[in-house]
């Protein structure tokens, strides 16, 4: 009886070992074919749905040139090109709005609801606070409100943020080397602040030279800004041209100044009333651009 007994363990012992080293050559045979790991595999589970997936981005705001439609600006002596209006006979035109002063909110959920489009020309002595405030619209109740971070929700509402210097100096009165602080201190600011470089320029008052449109380039920016009419408060445009009306392709220059979502508003429908679009001016100089080559 006993010996039969321990005859049994040791077949019993037996057999596990060749059971448990065939295991162990299949699963080491399983891991070098790249089909299994040291553990057997759970059973195979559906993706399900992420609910936390990015909304698809939304395009350009503004209306986008056809093909062909824009005629070609090209630059002189290799300098950035001085603009005045974009070559278009389509009814169109651009918005952009200087310098930071009155960061009014509501002009900011204008521009993200309504997808307007408009190209700011920041300065940094505006935009964080420092001197006086342009006050023409009224007293003023959001100056420097939100500083940069007023400035990073305009851009994330498909606001370009571009160069308008440090201070607001005149740059005529300036030298070469004196401008070019001038304009490569703002776009290393803007960069610093809100992750994008400027590649425009608009000059404060208008007022440029040689040495504005050299020191533009030196600073890596490709074209410099002006316009044909201003935005007055209350939405009044003052033109730059005898017949006093809007044209196809003019930019519209306006402030960052108390009252502005009013304003604005005006303006938008002032435009629109006479039958005109509002148009995206970083496409149309790409579409201006292109044609020059």
């Amino acid at each position: 009886m006993c010996t039969r007994g321990i005859g049994r363990r040791r077949a019993g012992v037996v057999a596990s070992r060749l059971v448990a080293g065939c295991a162990a050559v299949l699963i080491t045979a399983c891991a070098a074919d790249g089909t299994a790991g040291s553990r057997p595999s759970s059973p195979a589970r559906s993706a399900a749905p992420s609910s936390s997936a990015s909304p698809a981005p939304l395009p350009p705001p503004g209306v986008l040139p056809r093909p062909g439609e824009v005629g070609a600006i090209s630059s002189t002596g290799g300098l950035p090109p001085v603009i005045s209006s974009i070559p278009t006979k389509r009814k169109v035109v651009f918005l952009t709005i200087d310098d930071g002063w009155e960061q009014d909110p509501g002009f900011v959920q204008q521009v993200r609801d309504q997808r307007i489009p408009i190209t700011a020309f920041v300065m940094r002595d505006a935009v964080e606070a420092k001197g006086t405030p342009d006050q023409s619209g009224g007293p003023a109740r959001y100056v420097g409100a939100g500083k940069w971070s007023y400035f990073r929700k305009l851009q994330a509402a498909g606001v370009p943020v571009e160069n308008h210097t440090l201070t607001h100096p005149n740059l005529r009165l300036l030298g070469h080397e004196a401008q070019r602080a001038e304009i490569c201190g703002a776009s290393r600011l803007v960069k610093q602040r809100l992750g994008s470089r400027p590649t425009l320029f608009r000059p404060p008052f208008g007022n440029y030279n040689t040495d504005t449109l050299r020191a533009a380039k030196a600073c890596g920016l490709s074209a410099v800004l002006l316009w044909t009419a201003t935005v007055q408060p209350g939405g009044k445009i003052a033109y730059q041209v005898p017949d006093k009306k809007l044209r196809p392709g003019d930019i519209l220059l306006l402030h960052f100044r108390p009252n502005l979502a009013r304003d604005f508003r005006i303006l938008v429908n002032k435009i629109k009333r006479r039958g005109f679009e509002l148009g995206n001016l970083e496409a149309y100089l790409k579409a201006a651009r292109a044609g020059a080559q």
